[in-house]
């Protein structure tokens, strides 16, 4: 399986690479970005595609990291009331089962005749 997984991230990046190589001359076009609101009037001095490009995968990283990182601590918090419920499920199963049998017997006769 690990090997599975590095010949696709290896494949992956060979496709990063070739699409970089062929379009250099796109992705090193200046950008200026605008924001013009009633109240806010905002633009950026002019930027490569390359820069944008990189700076759009690693806020997408850093915003995948943290929903991770939020879902594995709600996950923690079920798993430690599931274990918490388990245990005293087992332990009401122990007390049940150290009952003593106070049923009268049960004579093999009268369960033969029903």
């Amino acid at each position: 399986m690990n090997y599975l997984k590095t010949i696709l991230v290896m494949l992956f990046l060979l496709f990063v690479v070739i699409v970089v190589v062929q379009n250099y001359q796109p992705f090193s076009t200046g950008v200026k970005f605008r924001i013009d609101l009633i109240f806010f009037k905002y633009e950026t001095s002019e930027m490569s595609l390359y820069f944008v490009t990189i700076i759009s995968f690693l806020v997408g990283i850093v915003l995948a990291a943290l929903c991770g990182i939020f879902e594995r601590f709600h996950l923690k918090k079920q798993i430690k009331t599931l274990m918490r419920n388990i245990k005293e499920k087992d332990e009401e199963l122990s007390s049940l089962r150290n009952l003593p049998v106070t049923a009268e017997e049960i004579n093999l006769k009268q369960v033969s005749d029903t």
